[in-house]
């Protein structure tokens, strides 16, 4: 294995004229041919500047055994983007890809070993902070979405949603108060949003440590807002909708997570759950905001008076 010092946290200067990415620099990348880059969903230079920094180190280089990765992981990026934008199947990835298989088990591996979140969460703080906001939050929205799943998603996770009549799954999600997923459940979609909130907000809170507020809608009245209050030190907020309000009315707060679930929508392959893993349908959605980051990160930075 050719020896290579790990990357610094520090932001990338250029790219290089082939890559420089660890499967080029410290992998076999280079035995394989480099691809024209030519999809809307490609990531452009000032992207890849930005986040290659931020990619997790491949377990290979960590000396937890594997082979040297022998394609790019700009490429497997780009590989992902276009399969989740375009809603393909994995097996109709484009010939200038690499093989499907070998871009689902680069997929497969970040799911398994969380590093798809690592890297989500990486680039979450990077946006934040270049918004002039703290890297941790200590407000944030959650509630969920009812989705149809596909004939591949088996009985054991899918179910009835009652209220929206629904057969598919449920996606519970907690965003900050910039629209930033902070943490994202997938389940059946006839498992309550108060359960469902009870372990994801455990998960969250656990994870940002500055988080104080939730705000929430009236499914997660009861007893989910003394159980956040007494063991999780959550004040879990109530926006309610008036009942002498009719037709279409923004509600606060709460539309800043009804605008992620918007976003999601605009991925095909989120359209419908077509993952036969609830693991699999999380990743996706992390994918999808890795997506909206990375674009976030590469735009000029806004000139303040």
């Amino acid at each position: 294995m050719p020896k290579c010092s790990l990357p610094t946290a520090g932001p990338s200067s250029s790219v290089a004229l082939e890559c420089d990415c660890l499967a080029h620099r410290c992998g076999n990348a280079a035995d394989n041919g480099s691809r024209q880059r030519r999809y809307p969903t490609d990531m452009t230079d000032e992207e890849w500047t930005a986040v290659r920094p931020l990619m997790p180190v491949p377990g290979w280089m960590r000396g937890r055994g594997g082979q040297p990765e022998a394609y790019c992981h700009r490429t497997m990026l780009d590989a992902i983007r276009y399969l989740v934008d375009n809603g393909i199947k994995w097996r109709a990835m484009p010939a200038d890809f690499p093989p499907w298989d070998r871009v689902y088990a680069f997929f497969r591996r970040w799911r398994d070993h969380a590093l798809v979140k690592e890297f989500h969460d990486r680039l979450r703080g990077q946006v934040r902070e270049r918004l002039g906001r703290d890297a941790e939050p200590t407000a944030g929205v959650i509630d969920s979405q009812s989705i149809k799943a596909d004939a591949v998603v088996g009985a054991d996770s899918r179910g009835f949603d009652g209220g929206k009549l629904i057969n598919g799954r449920k996606r519970h999600v907690v965003v900050d108060t910039l629209g930033l997923m902070l943490g994202v459940m997938v389940t059946a979609a006839d498992v309550g949003d108060r359960t469902a909130a009870q372990v994801l907000l455990e998960q969250v809170a656990g994870a940002h440590h500055l988080l104080a507020l939730v705000w929430a809608d009236g499914g997660y009245t009861g007893s989910l807002v003394e159980y956040s209050l007494a063991t999780l030190a959550l004040v879990v907020s109530i926006v309610k909708r008036s009942d002498d309000t009719k037709g279409f009315v923004v509600l606060p707060k709460r539309w800043i997570v009804e605008r992620l679930f918007a976003h999601l929508m605009r991925s095909r392959r989120l359209v419908r759950d077509f993952e036969r893993r609830t693991a699999s349908a999380e990743a996706m959605i992390y994918w999808s905001m890795i997506g909206l980051m990375t674009r976030r990160l590469a735009r000029p930075h806004p000139q303040r008076g």
